[in-house]
Order: C-alpha cells, then structure tokens, then sequence
C-alpha cells in the first residue's frame, strides 16, 4: 500500500438530500482520505465500536488516525492490511411522517373494544453520533438511512400506544380523543427524549397527529356529541334527523322543491325545539263544576251524574236493569228469562211515566219514582 493507491471519499450531494446516515461502500485504507463538510460528522468504525468522530469540516487522512482506528502500524511487508469503516451522519434535522401499521384495540366502557389508527408527523435529528452508530450499524447492521427512519417511526408508534394506554386508565374514552390530541402530543414528546436517547436520537417535535376510529364508532361518537347539544334522546334526535332528509328530499317539480325545502326544514327544526322541552302530562278529565262525576265503563272519562251517555267516547253511561217479577232477581233489559228461577221477562213490566222496565210486583217506578 502506498500513496499511490490512496483514495478520496465524501459523501455526495445527492445522497444527503433525505438520508440520515451513509455508510461506505468499502473499508477505508491505509492512507486514503476523507471529506468532511459542515453539516457532518465522520465515524470510524471498526472491529463493532466507534472509534473515532471528525465533526470539523476538513480532510483528513487516515494515516493522522493510526492511533485510534488501526492501532499499531503493520509494517508492509508482513503483508497484513489494517482497514476501518467510516459512516457519515447528518448533523441537520429531518421531518417524516409516522402511521400504525396495525391497529390498536382500545377497550373502551362504552363503545367495548375499538381499533384505532394513528397517523402524523415528527422532526428528529442525530444528538449522540456515538449511540446511534453503536445501535445502528453495530447491533442492528443496517446500511441505508430508510432502514433507520423506519426503526424510529415504529418506536414512535409504541411511545403513542403506551400514552393511550395510561391515558385510558386514567378516564380516557375515545369520544374523548380528538379534543386530547395536543395533550397526547406533549405527553409523547415528553416521553421519547428517554425512549431516543438510546439510540442517539432526539425527537423534538410532533404534528397532525390523528387518531381514526371505525366509520360506524365514528358516527355513534358525533351522533352522541348532536344529542348533547340539542338535548334531546335518541328517539327524539332520529326523528329530526328522519324530518330533516325528508325535507331535504321533496317530492314534486322543481318549482315548488324550493318550497318545500324550506317548509320542510322548518318543521323540523320546530320539532327539534319541542323535543327540547320535557313532556307533559294531559291535564285529568273531570266532571262539570257542581256536578258529581261518573266514570265512563269504556273510556273513564268524569261524566255528570246525569249523563245517559259518555260526553267523550259516547258510550252508554248506564246499563238499566229490571227485576224478576217472581224473586226480584235483577235481570237486564235484553234477557227472556231470569237467570235465578227461570220465569220469563214478561213478569215485568214498563213504567207508563218514564218507560223504564220495572218488576210485575213493583209499586213504583225504581228509575223517576212515580207510580207504576
């Protein structure tokens, strides 16, 4: 090996648009140099640990660094060739966007279990070349910079279930999610500067977070937020619903959908501003003032004592009886025969005052009182 054979690396302007690491393609030789920019920092690697980091921008040789990365100088004609590996990392922040791959079932108290899906946006950079090249390229082995961002964002997604979840003990219900969304972010920031710090990261910013419930949970979450606002209940707020799209949807020309739109949306939001107020009780019937009151037998509405027939379902108020004439056994008008010895109905008679039938026997009238 000599100068001859030396080569000089930095990592190209193309690669560093979106990546966050670039590792060599081959090992560093013996006196082959490299570039190291602003926005950089160089590892030497070898052996599984980092050895070396250049954050300075300048070139550098390997031979300036026999000490730290090859140890003692092989003389070359024992014919062994020390190498290392140097890794680039960006020293600028990166934004990238985060999802669950799968869903996260959330046992609710109200809805039972719901899946959720999350979804949003994060800012991270390198804060700990030493970690992060250790972690990486050591323990992991990864090459490419979307090898890593994908490791962050599941890591990120674990932090957000782990929130959910202590969130969750703490009273947390998924109607109770989307107006939680900053705390949750806070509370996830909070938490990733120990989760990252492993792995050399720092995650300093969190946005558009979005937690997706079920379309059907969705629907039971607004449905229940519609009904706190109007006060009414679930019967009273599908019946508006039900009048609205009936209004909404008109039979007829076009020339009176207008029309009908507008009556149609009135009537129900009137209906929705009655449903608002608590029901009431139908006042109780009752009878004429000065009046003792009847109950009617079919429909018992308070009749006056006086009155032949009910004044609100027109049923008879009375059913007029009439008396064996041979055992004084009450018997009803229609009968033939008295149910208690068998004589026939003609044992009775008619008064001559008021018609009114009365036993063969009686003297007067059981109905005016006149004689009969």
């Amino acid at each position: 090996m000599s100068l001859i054979g030396a080569d000089t690396f930095k990592w190209e302007d193309s690669d560093k648009r979106s990546n966050v690491m670039f590792r060599m393609p081959r090992n560093i030789r013996f006196n082959d140099n490299i570039v190291v920019r602003e926005d950089e920092i160089a590892v030497f690697y070898r052996d599984g640990k980092a050895l070396a980091y250049i954050d300075r921008p300048d070139r550098y040789a390997l031979t300036s660094l026999n000490a730290p990365i090859v140890g003692k100088i092989v003389k070359f004609l024992s014919g062994v060739q020390q190498q290392a590996e140097v890794v680039y990392l960006q020293k600028r922040v990166f934004d990238a966007k985060f999802g669950s791959k799968q869903p996260y079932q959330f046992r609710d108290g109200e809805f039972g279990m719901v899946n959720l899906r999350l979804f949003g946006e994060f800012r991270y950079k390198v804060s700990s070349p030493e970690n992060f090249v250790n972690q990486f390229v050591g323990t992991l082995n990864y090459a490419t910079s979307a090898e890593v961002e994908e490791r962050i964002k599941e890591q990120l997604v674990i932090v957000v279930y782990d929130t959910l979840g202590d969130m969750k003990n703490d009273g947390l219900g998924v109607a109770d999610i989307a107006s939680n969304l900053t705390t949750i972010e806070q509370i996830v920031l909070a938490r990733c500067k120990d989760h990252f710090e492993l792995y050399g990261l720092t995650v300093d910013k969190m946005s558009g977070m979005y937690i997706s419930l079920p379309e059907e949970v969705q629907k039971a979450v607004d449905t229940r937020s519609s009904m706190q606002i109007l006060g009414a209940n679930y019967v009273q707020y599908q019946t508006g619903q039900a009048m609205r799209e009936a209004a909404q949807n008109p039979e007829g020309g076009t020339a009176g959908a207008g029309v009908g739109v507008g009556a149609g949306i009135g009537m129900g939001w009137t209906m929705m501003d009655s449903m608002r107020q608590p029901p009431q009780s139908a006042p109780p019937k009752t009878a004429p003032q000065g009046a003792q009151g009847v109950p009617c037998p079919k429909c018992g509405a308070i009749n006056s004592i006086n009155n032949k027939f009910c004044s609100e379902c027109g049923e008879k108020m009375r059913v007029e009886e009439s008396k064996c004439g041979k055992c004084g056994t009450e018997m009803k008008p229609s009968s033939k025969f008295c149910s208690e010895c068998g004589a026939p109905a003609a044992d009775s008679k008619k008064c001559s005052s008021c018609g009114a039938e009365v036993s063969a026997s009686s003297k007067f009238c059981s109905e005016c009182g006149k004689e009969a």
